[in-house]
C-alpha cells in the first residue's frame, strides 16, 4: 500500500505524457488477452524455417533466383501451355505414351499431356505457317493438302523421335547389363551388400543402366522394400533380359539362394546371348549390304570407270551404224 500510495502522489504520472503511458499500456493489455493462441507450426513451416540462414536469406529462394529467366519463367509458363493444350486431345493413347516416355528416360520431365499437348502445337504451328507462308500463290486444294502433310509431320514427328529414343535407351541398356552383371558378381563375392554393389555399378559408369541403379539404391533407402525397387527398375527400362534378371534375382532370393551365384549364372548367360546376338547381326549385313551395293555403289563405280570412254564409245556406235545405212 506504501508503494502504491508513492506513486499516486508522484506528479509525473498525472501528467500528460504519463497519462498517455498508462493509455498506451491499457490498450496493449487488452490487446494481448483476446489476442488467440499461437498455432504450431506445420511441417512445412518447420522446413521453412530449416532452410532458412542466419543472416536471414532464403536458400531455396537464392537458389532460385541463381537460374536463369529461362528456366523460371519461360519454361513453366510453356510447360503448363502444353498441358492446358493436352488436355484438350484424345486420352486414348495416354497410358502407351507415358510407359514410352519412361522407357526414353522423361525427357526433359513431359508428362503424358505435356507431349500431346507438344504434338498438337506442333501440328497446328507448321500446319498455319505453311499456310501462311504459301498464301494465295497457290490453289486452294494444293494449300490445303501442303498445310495437311506439314501438320502431320508435326503431329507424327515428336512421336517418331521419342520413339526412337526410347529404343536407343534400351539398346543402351541392354548392352551395358553384362558388364554391369560382372561389376555386381566381383562386388558381391567381395563381401559388400547388393545395394552397395549396385552403387559401386553406377559410380563406375554413367550410362541409362547405372542411372536406373541408381535411381534404385535411392528408394531402397528411402524404404522402398528391394524386391519392390528391383521391378520398379525393370519396369522402367523396358529391357527383356533386365525383366528376366529382376525376376529370377526376386526368386532366388525368396528361395534363399545365394545372390552371388545368381548374379554369376544370369552373367554368363547374358554373355552368351550377346555373343549370339553379334553372330546374328555379323550373318544378316550381307543381305542388308546389297541395298546400298545396288543402287548407290555400282552406278558411282559404272560413272567412273565407263565415263571417261563412253563419248567415243557412243560415236563408234554411230559410226558403224552410218557404215551399215550406206551398204548397197
Amino acid at each position: 500500500m506504501d508503494l502504491i500510495s508513492f506513486l499516486l502522489n508522484l506528479d509525473v504520472l498525472w501528467s500528460p505524457v504519463g497519462f498517455a503511458i498508462l493509455a498506451a499500456l491499457t490498450v496493449l493489455c487488452i490487446w494481448l488477452a483476446f489476442l488467440p493462441a499461437r498455432k504450431a507450426k506445420t511441417v512445412d513451416g518447420r522446413l521453412e524455417d530449416y532452410l532458412k540462414r542466419t543472416d536471414g536469406a532464403d536458400i531455396v529462394e537464392e537458389m532460385e533466383m541463381r537460374r536463369s529467366i529461362v528456366s523460371r519463367v519461360v519454361l513453366p509458363g510453356l510447360r503448363k501451355l502444353l498441358h492446358a493444350i493436352g488436355a484438350l486431345g484424345p486420352k486414348r493413347n495416354i497410358a502407351a505414351i507415358q510407359r514410352l516416355l519412361t522407357a526414353a528416360g522423361d525427357p526433359g520431365g513431359l508428362t503424358a499431356l505435356d507431349f500431346l499437348g507438344l504434338q498438337l502445337l506442333l501440328a497446328v504451328a507448321l500446319g498455319v505457317g505453311v499456310a501462311l507462308l504459301l498464301g494465295t500463290r497457290v490453289p486452294l486444294p494444293i494449300l490445303l493438302r501442303n498445310g495437311l502433310i506439314a501438320a502431320a509431320i508435326g503431329f507424327l514427328g515428336p512421336y517418331v523421335w521419342l520413339r526412337g529414343t526410347a529404343d536407343s535407351r534400351r539398346d543402351q541398356i541392354e548392352r551395358a547389363l553384362p558388364d554391369a552383371l560382372d561389376m555386381l558378381t566381383i562386388g558381391v563375392e567381395a563381401g559388400l551388400g547388393f545395394e552397395s554393389a549396385l552403387l559401386r555399378v553406377s559410380e563406375q559408369w554413367d550410362n541409362a543402366l547405372t542411372r536406373e541403379f541408381r535411381r534404385g539404391v535411392l528408394e531402397m533407402r528411402l524404404g522402398t522394400p528391394r524386391d519392390v525397387a528391383m521391378q520398379r527398375i525393370a519396369e522402367r527400362a523396358g529391357v527383356q533380359a533386365l525383366a528376366t534378371f529382376v525376376a529370377v534375382f526376386i526368386q532366388s532370393t525368396q528361395l534363399g539362394v545365394s545372390v552371388a551365384s545368381v548374379l554369376h549364372t544370369q552373367a554368363a548367360q547374358l554373355r552368351t546371348v550377346r555373343r549370339q546376338r553379334a553372330e546374328e547381326l555379323a550373318r544378316q549385313a550381307g543381305a542388308k549390304m546389297v541395298f546400298p551395293l545396288v543402287f548407290l555403289i555400282f552406278p558411282a563405280l559404272l560413272v567412273v570407270l565407263l565415263g571417261p570412254g563412253l563419248p567415243a564409245l557412243l560415236q563408234a556406235i554411230s559410226g558403224l551404224s552410218g557404215g551399215i545405212g550406206t551398204l548397197p
